[in-house]
C-alpha cells in the first residue's frame, strides 16, 4: 500500500470512528426478524439529528453528485412487498394507489401490515419531513414515485399461510401489472432461496414481459450466505439485476448470498428504515440493497429515458466501483453500484429500440397480449430463508420517535 492510500484507509477508518463514537449502540445490537419484538433506545439518543447522519449509503452512493442531475422526478418504482404506508411523512405524496393482489390479512393500524414494503419505499424515494424536510429518512431517488404491489403478506400476519396456499400467482401477475402500467422500475426485495426453491415459468414469463415492455427489475440476492448460498427467484431469473449485500467498509455482508447471477453490490447493514409506527431502526438483508439499487436505476432512467433495461443493467455493472479480482466475482457482482458515474457514462450510450435483456429479441409495439396462465399456488415465492422478515431484519433498538407519542404507545 503506498503511502496515499495508507493516508486514504486512515482518513476513511477516522470517519467510521467518529461516526460509532456517535452512535455508540451499533456494537452492541441484536438482530431480530422483523415482525417480531423491538426494544427502545434510550432517550439519550431518541432526536430525529442522527437520523441522516447513520445513512451511510447516501454517501457511499455518491447521491449529492447524481442529484445535480435529477433526484428522479418523473420515474415510477413499482415495489411488490407486503403493501407501503402512503401516510407515512417521508413517503407523503410520493406514493400511487396500492393494487392489493393478496386481498385480505392485516390492514392499516395493525402491527402486521405494510412493515417491509414502508422500508423498501423509504428507502427508494423518501424525502424526510420536517422543516426543509430535515428529519427522516431521505432515499436514494426523493423525487420517484413508488407504485405499491401487495404481493405478499408480512411474518407476523395470521392470514400469511392462507396467502400462500391461494396467492401462489400474485408475484407474477404483479409483475405483469407493474409493468402494464408503465413502471420505469419494478423492485423485487423478497425471494425464495429455501433448499426446494426453483423456477417458476410463469414468474419467469412475467420478469422477460416487464423487460420487453421497458421496465428495470431488480431483486435481492438472497440472505443464505450462512446456509449453503442456495439459488434465489426471482433474483436468478435471466435479465433481473441481482443485489448482493455489503456493510460500511465494502466488505460482503456474511448473509448475503453468493451465487452467478449477483450483478453489483449496495448497502444493506446498519440501514435505517422508516416504519408505518413513525419510529426508525436499523436494518440489515440484501432486500435493502435491492432497494438501494432500484433508486440508483430510477436516478438513471429519470436522466436517460430512453435506454432500455438492458442497457441499464449494463451501465451499473460497467460504472460499479470496488471492482473484485478479475472484474467479477459471486460475491459482490461487477461491485458496488454508483448512480453518479452510471449518469455520466449513459450520456455517452444511445438508446436502444426495446429488447428483452435476457433473449435480445426486439419488439415494436406496447406489448404482447396478455397471457391466460394457470393458478401455480406452488408457486408463491416463500421469502428469502423461509420468511420476509429475514429478508430484511431490524435491530432490536429503535433508533428515533416522534416526540408527540406516550411511552406506552411503543410498546410492541
Amino acid at each position: 500500500m503506498t503511502a496515499e492510500e495508507t493516508g486514504s484507509a486512515d482518513a476513511a477508518e477516522g470517519i467510521r470512528q467518529a461516526r460509532r463514537a456517535r452512535h455508540p449502540r451499533r456494537t452492541a445490537l441484536l438482530a431480530l426478524p422483523l415482525a417480531f419484538s423491538l426494544a427502545l433506545l434510550p432517550s439519550t439518543a431518541a432526536h430525529a439529528d442522527g437520523i441522516r447522519d447513520q445513512q451511510w449509503a447516501l454517501d457511499a452512493m455518491h447521491t449529492e453528485e447524481a442529484w445535480r442531475t435529477t433526484k428522479g422526478e418523473g420515474i415510477t418504482v413499482a415495489v411488490l412487498d407486503t403493501g407501503v404506508d402512503d401516510e407515512h411523512p417521508d413517503l407523503v405524496g410520493n406514493v400511487l394507489p396500492t393494487r392489493d393482489l393478496v386481498g385480505f390479512g392485516a390492514s392499516r393500524g395493525d402491527r402486521s401490515w405494510a412493515r417491509h414494503g414502508t422500508a423498501m419505499a423509504g428507502i427508494i424515494a423518501g424525502h424526510g419531513h420536517g422543516v426543509n424536510n430535515d428529519d427522516g429518512v431521505l432515499g436514494i431517488a426523493p423525487e420517484a414515485r413508488i407504485l405499491p404491489v401487495r404481493v405478499i403478506l408480512e411474518d407476523g400476519d395470521s392470514a400469511r399461510s392462507k396467502a400462500r396456499s391461494t396467492r401462489g400467482n400474485a408475484l407474477a401477475e404483479g409483475i405483469r401489472w407493474a409493468a402494464d402500467q408503465g413502471a420505469d422500475v419494478i423492485n423485487l426485495s423478497l425471494g425464495d432461496d429455501s433448499e426446494s426453491a426453483h423456477p417458476e415459468p410463469s414468474e419467469d414469463a412475467a420478469v422477460q414481459y416487464a423487460l420487453r415492455k421497458g421496465s428495470v427489475v431488480v431483486a435481492s440476492a438472497g440472505n443464505g450466505g450462512k446456509k449453503g448460498d442456495h439459488v434465489s427467484y426471482p433474483a436468478a431469473y435471466p435479465g433481473v439485476i441481482a443485489v448482493t449485500a455489503v456493510d460500511e467498509d465494502g466488505d460482503r455482508a456474511p448473509f448475503s448470498t453468493r451465487r452467478w447471477y449477483a450483478t453489483v453490490s449496495a448497502p444493506g447493514v446498519d440501514v435505517v428504515i422508516a416504519d408505518p409506527d413513525r419510529k426508525y431502526y436499523e436494518g440489515w438483508g440484501t432486500s435493502a440493497a435491492a432497494a438501494f439499487v432500484s433508486g440508483a436505476a430510477a436516478l438513471v432512467k429519470a436522466a436517460h429515458p430512453g435506454l432500455t433495461p438492458a442497457q441499464v443493467k449494463r451501465l451499473l455493472e460497467d460504472t460499479a466501483r470496488d471492482t473484485p479480482v478479475g472484474g467479477r466475482d459471486d460475491s459482490r457482482g461487477f461491485g458496488f453500484v454508483d448512480p453518479a458515474a452510471a449518469i455520466r457514462e449513459g450520456g455517452r450510450l444511445r438508446p436502444d429500440d426495446l429488447t428483452s435483456a435476457a433473449y435480445g429479441r426486439k419488439y415494436f409495439g406496447p406489448g404482447p397480449d396478455p397471457v391466460k396462465e394457470e393458478d401455480t399456488s406452488s408457486g408463491w415465492v416463500a421469502p428469502a430463508a423461509g420468511g420476509l422478515g429475514v429478508a430484511l431484519l431490524v435491530t432490536a433498538v429503535v433508533i428515533w420517535r416522534g416526540d408527540r407519542r406516550r411511552p406506552d404507545e411503543f410498546l410492541i
